[in-house]
């Protein structure tokens, strides 16, 4: 086990696959760029959890090699976790740190649902606008009956782009604009699964085609559209859409550890199938511009209150998930983009994902100005137990 408690230098800064079902709040504000962690520790009792059975449970943990990466928890303008455990790349004997860069998986697609909102808040996009009214090129049967809801909310009836075809044709890709535009054109050729708004399942798919409506609406690539209104003005400046390239040679950014059963975990950067990420998943981020990405959307500086509301707010029910031994049972919504999660009476909200060597949370908690953010380069399966035990620690 590797433990690295203190914060490195800020480095300066110039990819993931499916997403596993999101958790999750809403938090404080602060000007996102101007927005720095404090290490003022936090008198109030619910740092004691955090403190104690958390910390304890995250080293225990990577005692066992089940957890490589960061845990950052704040409250207000205070950390009051911060930890780093396991390597960023092991051969070259780089820790993980805090401002060690790292995969985001699907947690992009919070980045993806609130340019969504800007669009629509700006007028150009409506949400219960048709798929045909932004986008070209898709059958009837899609173009004249989805919505921009029905693609948020995952009720679209389109599915996952993943298959063997697809990464046949995109392992000749090499520039944003053919993984993007190549994606959506594989996208478009695909049946949908039920009728738009008659069903649920969650859509890797959908999320691309919502990037494709910001890359055509604002006439920006989806890529620079992100950087210049999302990261910019939230102050995520190691925050970017890295290439496979960067993700092989930059030493700030984690490689993905996997573990295939039976064997011991191997890094898997060079397997990566895709030059970069799209708008459903593979972005990179700090965990610290994660709190930043956090408290500029729930504090005004990427949306108005309104849209905040509508981005945040629970729209459709998924599930509700029975009880766990200590633990309450919990009921989940699909929201704009995050998924909202009621538990023990108090509402999470955020989005996590995970894919081979890849897990993630964001997680913010509006009735008491908690936000949480775990970032790993080990397995779902072993590293993804932390977002319960952080949201059960949170919400009672």
């Amino acid at each position: 086990m590797t433990r690295h408690d203190s914060t490195a230098t800020p480095a300066r800064g110039p990819l993931g696959r499916r997403s596993l079902l999101g958790i999750l709040g809403a938090a404080p504000l602060a000007a996102g760029g101007a927005w720095t962690l404090s290490e003022t520790p936090v008198a109030a009792d619910p740092a004691r959890p955090l403190k104690g059975e958390l910390d304890q449970y995250l080293r225990q943990l990577a005692e066992k090699d089940q957890f490589s990466g960061t845990v950052l928890v704040v409250h207000g303008e205070r950390t009051v976790l911060a930890r780093n455990y396991g390597m960023a790349d092991k051969a070259k004997s780089i820790p993980n740190t805090t401002d060690t860069v790292y995969c985001l998986a699907s947690v992009t697609k919070l980045f993806t649902a609130v340019a969504i909102a800007q669009l629509v808040q700006q007028g150009t996009v409506k949400y219960d606008g048709k798929l045909g009214a932004y986008l070209g090129g898709f059958p009837s049967a899609a173009a004249d009956y989805i919505t921009v809801h029905q693609l948020l909310t995952h009720t679209s009836g389109m599915g996952d782009y993943f298959t063997d075809d697809y990464f046949k044709a995109a392992a000749g890709w090499n520039s944003a604009e053919q993984v993007l535009n190549g994606t959506l054109d594989y996208i478009r050729k695909a049946p949908l699964i039920f009728p738009p708004g008659t069903g649920h399942q969650y859509s890797n798919s959908a999320y691309t085609v919502l990037g494709g409506i910001v890359q055509q609406v604002s006439g920006q690539s989806y890529y620079d559209y992100i950087r210049q209104h999302i990261f910019g003005p939230a102050g995520m400046s190691n925050s970017d859409f890295f290439t496979k390239p960067q993700w092989q040679s930059d030493p700030r950014i984690a490689h993905p550890y996997s573990r295939p059963v039976p064997g011991p975990r191997v890094d898997i950067v060079d397997q990566e199938r895709l030059f970069i990420g799209r708008p459903d998943g593979d972005a990179f981020a700090t965990a610290p511009d994660m709190v930043r990405f956090a408290k500029a959307l729930l504090g005004g500086s990427l949306l108005e209150p309104a849209y905040i509301d509508l981005v945040v707010g629970a729209k459709f029910p998924v599930a509700t998930l029975p009880a766990k031994p200590g633990l309450p049972a919990k009921a989940l919504y699909e929201a704009y983009g995050p998924m909202a999660t009621l538990r023990n009476g108090k509402w999470a909200v955020g989005h996590n994902g995970g894919s081979a060597g890849v897990s993630t949370l964001l997680e913010w908690y509006p009735s008491s100005d908690w936000i949480a953010v775990k970032l790993s380069n080990y397995d779902p399966q072993d590293t993804m137990v932390v977002d319960d035990e952080i949201q059960g620690i949170l919400t009672r």
